[in-house]
């Protein structure tokens, strides 16, 4: 199951139909049209405006997009049942043999990003 039908979202479950899951994305706000195009030519079944109680009772594990608060009743609701809920790049990096660096927080990751290498 994947919650958010953003970027990151589309882009999980992508990544999750091509190595073989059974995929389904909820949204419970609107899906971009471009999104919506992507998800129907992966044959990915989707919905938004909404989270559909049988949907969520196959799921064995749920990618979160990033914007989805852990406090909010559909992340709760899967906790609760002991269903692991995932970030998407926890999910990606399953699936990468380079290194990972992570820049976490709310300050510095732009100048981070934009500083120059040095040695």
């Amino acid at each position: 199951m994947i919650l958010g039908g953003g970027e990151s979202g589309t882009g999980a479950a992508i990544l999750a139909k091509k190595h073989g899951y059974a995929v389904f994305l909820s949204d419970y706000g609107s899906i971009k049209e471009k999104y919506k195009e992507m998800l129907s030519e992966q044959l990915i079944t989707w919905e938004e405006g909404k989270h559909t109680q049988t949907e969520m009772e196959d799921a064995t594990e749920v990618v979160k997009s990033p914007g989805i608060p852990e406090s909010s009743p559909i992340v709760t609701y899967f906790l609760e049942q002991g269903i692991p809920v995932i970030s998407e790049i926890e999910f990606a990096a399953r699936y990468t043999t380079g290194k990972l660096i992570g820049i976490t927080g709310t300050n510095g990751k732009t100048t981070t990003k934009d500083s120059p290498t040095t040695s």
